[in-house]
């Protein structure tokens, strides 16, 4: 099961900047993770200062 973003997310983008697969992109109200990519890793999430990054 891949990490994904919730509507807490307020587009900072320190979330794709932290992902070492470039599995996050920009969407148009929030940022998404592409589930095929996404490792699981917990990057993303760990840097989220909204914590809007779940699994």
């Amino acid at each position: 099961m891949a990490y994904v973003i919730t509507d807490d997310c307020v587009k900072c983008g320190s979330c794709a900047a932290q992902c070492p697969m470039e599995a996050i992109s920009e969407g148009p109200d929030k940022f998404v993770i592409d589930a095929d990519v996404c490792v699981e890793c917990g990057a993303c999430a760990a840097q989220c200062p909204a914590e809007a990054i779940t699994l």
